[in-house]
């Protein structure tokens, strides 16, 4: 369940990752303390329609925009945009679009948002083994979660030749060392709600999962997953973190330790909070761009956060996770600093 500590963690790496990403956002989170997994669809859209009125004027298009995350999607943002459009004037609400953002295609979202954090993994991923001269191709790499992001990361991953090992996720683990195809897993995972039980490969535990020796870790589930317990037991070259806050201080030090490079979740999984920016950004200008245009707008930003924070790491000779935090509160701080405080 979350909590309020989560969320303020959660916005403050919102704050960093948008300062990072160099796109003209903040940083907030919120969210609703129940399991939505025990209500029907007419109880979520009644309970996401009273959330969106409670709000009232803490959000607003142009103030703070809602976007999609754990257990929310293009319907809920849906009921989300229609709630907010009954509270302002008529003439006001074709103005209000851009409210939220992760919309359906139908009602302003932008092509693209769907897939946009696990596309955000992956250009990375592509980027990064440019830049080491890692050949992705027969590599292989292991998925923690496969939800919406972990599916996408999997499915846009199979081009590239790199092989799906091992999948784990709420319902259980499961492994294949000849390779896990991420599309029939994808089916598979919308009909049954899961991983567990899936017929081309077998069931593992969790230790065997995390233990797994491969060359890339992609954590795309919750937060504090890799900890001093869990750390130790991972054989990899790269983690990339997919989700936020997948490891915590001790795990960090330890992988660190242990020579394994991380791609810090406020770069790596910056594509949501890009795309969503676009979306904003189409609705406000009235525009609607095609998928090819999204993607290499999307490209090109975060390919430069990645080269701007790899040569911070250089520059101080400090990891990619602490160059990451360097590049994105030294914007911070100067975008202070020129404002100045007043009165």
């Amino acid at each position: 369940m979350v909590d309020i500590d989560e969320v303020r963690a959660l916005a403050t790496l919102m704050t960093w990752k948008t300062a990072l990403s160099n796109i003209p956002l903040g940083g907030a989170k919120g969210g609703v303390r129940f399991d939505p997994y025990r209500y029907s669809k007419s109880e979520l859209e009644r309970i996401t329609r009273r959330f969106t009125y409670a709000l009232g004027c803490n959000i607003g298009p142009d103030y703070d925009v809602p976007a999609p995350d754990v257990n929310t999607n293009p319907q809920i943002m849906a009921w989300m945009l229609d709630t907010y459009s009954t509270t302002v004037p008529p003439q006001e609400r074709q103005r209000s679009l851009h409210v939220v953002t992760g919309k359906p295609v139908e009602l302003g979202g932008s092509k693209g948002r769907d897939k946009a954090t696990g596309q955000g993994v992956v250009f990375i991923i592509d980027h990064w083994a440019k830049v080491k001269n890692f050949k992705l191709q027969n590599a292989t790499y292991t998925l923690q979660g496969f939800g919406n992001v972990g599916s996408w990361c999997a499915r846009l991953l199979k081009p590239y030749g790199i092989k799906l090992i091992a999948v784990e996720d709420h319902t259980g683990s499961i492994i294949n060392k000849k390779g896990i195809d991420p599309d029939k897993l994808s089916q598979y995972v919308s009909n049954k709600g899961g991983v567990s039980g899936y017929p081309e490969a077998e069931p593992i535990d969790h230790e065997t999962f995390l233990s797994t020796k491969t060359d890339i870790f992609i954590p795309a589930a919750l937060e504090n997953q890799i900890t001093a317990e869990t750390a130790p037991k991972l054989d990899v070259k790269l983690v990339a973190e997919a989700a936020n806050g997948p490891t915590d201080i001790e795990g960090d030090k330890i992988l660190n330790q242990k020579g394994i490079e991380i791609i810090p979740d406020i770069l790596c999984n910056a594509g949501g909070v890009i795309v969503s920016y676009f979306e904003w950004l189409q609705n406000k200008r009235s525009e609607f761009w095609e998928l090819d245009e999204v993607d290499s707008k999307f490209k090109r930003i975060i390919v430069s956060a990645f080269d701007r924070v790899l040569e911070t790491s250089k520059s101080y000779d400090v990891d990619l996770r602490s160059a990451a935090y360097i590049v994105a509160l030294k914007r911070l701080q100067k975008v202070y600093t020129e404002r100045g405080i007043f009165p």
